[in-house]
């Protein structure tokens, strides 16, 4: 019996990583309005944003799932081992708008700003039945964090994680960012993913040294995510020191994710060994 002939590719252009300026055309990506709803999968849109510092690792997010909104936010004080975090509908007293990154709380106000720090990558990936985008940018964060008369000043590498697209129903992803120094002083920052934007040579698998992005093959992560391993035999350790946990069941959308806070060791692809590394690890699974 002859083999089966593959489905031709919907997207031929896909999947793509690079700059605005040579996108596949046809498609409506960020920051042209995308419809709300296309080939009956909805929208989902998010910007997440996550600074690393010695002192404390923060995390805030805008998201949108067809017509439903949600926000979170969660400082891991790293010297007062305390978590606080929250998680609300609608904005939910968070600014992630450009430049900034905005918490304001009772007991909690976070004021930063975001200044670019090298190349932002953007990738675009058939998903399902469509396709899905997303851009890393990461910037040096600087301001204050405060948390019940408790303030620190941060000047700290940051991630800021824009996503969109029509995903699958059912979409599982793995997930880890940080940032940290190598033994000569550079400054460091990873984006690893599986299950999203992964493909083998076209993904937004990340490293970035002073600013500078390579893209590097396939990951793997332990399934307590306590590290990741890369093809070239390379491994990243991780320690969590707290964790984000959370369960959302509204029948028509569900979503499941665990998210630690900790240190990292080891080394990436290309010899760089890590002085010193924080992140943050995800396991994520969503019906939407």
């Amino acid at each position: 019996m002859a083999n089966p002939v593959p489905p031709a590719n919907p997207f031929p252009g896909l999947p793509y990583r690079g700059g605005p300026d040579h996108r596949p055309t046809g498609l409506a990506l960020p920051p042209e309005r995308m419809p709300l709803l296309r080939r009956g999968r909805p929208l989902k849109q998010w910007r997440y944003v996550g600074v690393f510092d010695a002192q404390t690792i923060v995390c805030a997010a805008h998201v949108r799932v067809g017509g439903l909104r949600q926000a979170f936010w969660a400082i891991w004080d790293r010297e007062r081992r305390e978590l606080r975090e929250r998680t609300s509908g609608g904005r939910g007293g968070i600014d992630v708008s450009d430049g900034l990154l905005g918490v304001r709380r009772s007991g909690v106000d976070v004021a930063l700003t975001l200044e670019p720090f090298g190349d932002p990558v953007e990738v675009t990936s058939p998903h399902g039945s469509s396709y899905i985008w997303t851009r890393k940018q990461w910037c040096m964060a600087s301001g204050t964090v405060a948390v019940d008369g408790h303030a620190y000043a941060i000047s700290a590498p940051a991630l800021i994680d824009d996503s969109a697209g029509y995903h699958a129903r059912e979409t599982a992803w793995a997930w880890a960012a940080g940032a940290g120094h190598d033994e000569a002083g550079h400054v460091v920052g990873w984006n690893l993913v599986t299950g999203v934007h992964d493909d083998p040579s076209t993904s937004e698998r990340t490293v970035w040294v002073d600013g500078r992005a390579t893209e590097v093959g396939p990951v793997t992560f332990a399934d307590n995510l306590s590290g990741v391993r890369f093809t070239g035999g390379e491994e990243l350790a991780f320690t969590q020191e707290a964790v984000r946990e959370r369960r959302d069941n509204r029948i028509v959308v569900m979503s499941e994710y665990r998210q630690p806070f900790g240190s990292l060791s080891g080394t990436l692809p290309g010899g760089i060994t890590l002085a010193d590394g924080l992140g943050v690890m995800e396991r994520h699974r969503a019906r939407w």
